[in-house]
């Protein structure tokens, strides 16, 4: 029996389990000094001067928009195509999530767009760097400065990615990563916002454990005491030691499992052209996490692709098409034609380190023999 191609399977090895194993053994489990190491390093990766771990990007989102003062009333530009938790934080603070059209080729927010969106209530865009395919982001900071507006990146698949040389991470005010289970860099569940501005990262890190003042892993080590004070209206949305030692090891080796994705690419885009793939401008370096086509007759070559024992699937169901949304907001979807055609049409293969030549010449043959090209 053919064995079947997951979607995505996470890059786990034995040093890894080590790294967990090691800290498991040494008896502190929640956030302590794999913890802050792992801040330390992804600072370093990205270039940016503050990094504060968190257990998730819509953490990270969320603590940005809290540090900015975010209010009731104000309005955050943020491309349709995206995961629910871009808009979703946004409503946490009865704020409103105000939609973008995205670009047919890239699927990123389309920045000719978003002025036209900006009202006396706007406070931030947040560019969502789709597949690891940075925004074109000079333009969109420079939109920011004339208006005044701040600019929070969703870089959720965007490690290791560049811009025009730099290192998603260090571009925009603040910036939210993922390492969720099947991202570029896996620790399971958890997030990291980077910044360069000491107070937005102090803001954040008082607001991830309950508004304590300090933060709580201080109180345990043998410079710590007992005594504690609770200054803000926090949340519980830490990292712990076991996630940040998978972190470190993911860490070590990012570039080498992007080369890996890269190669996978290469050899998509040379058989797999006339589907429509994402395209990634000059000048921008993608982490590649996402491999996608377009085709006419999407749902139906993923059945049929799944009877052949291969794995895809669609990103994203645009937020203009969740009922809730719908309903609170009154979006249309008559007001994103772009958005719309993309939908229909995406379809996203497997792409990840350890993908055989085997897996990827047969995902390659099923597609070519089920897709329809958009014409």
């Amino acid at each position: 029996m053919t064995q079947s191609i997951p979607f995505h399977k996470a890059h786990i090895t034995e040093d890894e389990i080590n790294e967990v194993v090691d800290t498991l053994r040494s008896g502190w489990l929640t956030m302590g000094p794999k913890t802050i190491a792992f801040e330390n390093a992804f600072g370093e990766c990205v270039g940016s001067k503050q990094s504060v771990s968190l257990n998730s990007a819509t953490a990270a989102l969320h603590l940005a928009l809290k540090a900015i003062g975010l209010k009731e009333g104000d309005e955050v530009i943020l491309p349709t195509n995206t995961f629910v938790s871009t808009a979703e934080v946004v409503t946490y603070f009865n704020a409103i999530p105000v939609l973008c059209d995205i670009e047919y080729e890239t699927h990123n927010m389309d920045v000719s767009k978003i002025e036209a969106l900006i009202t006396k209530n706007t406070k931030a865009i947040i560019p969502v760097h789709f597949a690891g395919n940075p925004c074109d982001m000079d333009p969109i900071l420079e939109i920011a400065a004339k208006y005044k507006l701040h600019v929070i990146e969703d870089a959720a698949h965007a490690v290791p990615a560049k811009y025009k040389g730099r290192a998603v991470g260090s571009i925009g005010d603040m910036t939210c990563f993922s390492f969720y289970a099947t991202k570029t860099l896996a620790t399971g569940e958890g997030g990291m916002l980077t910044t360069n501005n000491e107070e937005w990262a102090k803001s954040v890190r008082i607001n991830r454990l309950h508004g304590i003042s300090k933060d709580a892993w201080d109180r345990y080590t043998a410079k710590g005491a007992w005594h504690y004070e609770v200054v803000e209206n926090g949340h519980k949305y830490n990292m712990t030691d076991i996630a940040a030692s998978l972190g470190l090891v993911q860490l070590k080796k990012i570039d080498w499992m992007r080369e890996e994705r890269a190669k996978i690419v290469a050899k998509y885009d040379e058989l797999l052209q006339s589907l429509n793939p994402i395209s990634v401008p000059e000048g921008h370096e993608s982490a590649h996490h996402l491999y996608v086509i377009k085709i006419n007759n999407r749902d139906a070559a993923i059945e049929r692709l799944k009877e052949a024992g291969v794995g895809s699937s669609v990103h994203f169901i645009p937020i203009h098409h969740h009922p809730y949304y719908k309903k609170r907001y009154g979006y249309k979807a008559s007001d994103y034609p772009v958005a719309e055609a993309v939908f229909n049409q995406s379809l996203s293969l497997p792409l990840y380190p350890g993908l055989s030549t085997e897996s990827i010449d047969r995902i390659i043959k099923q597609v070519q023999n089920i897709a329809d090209p958009v014409r």
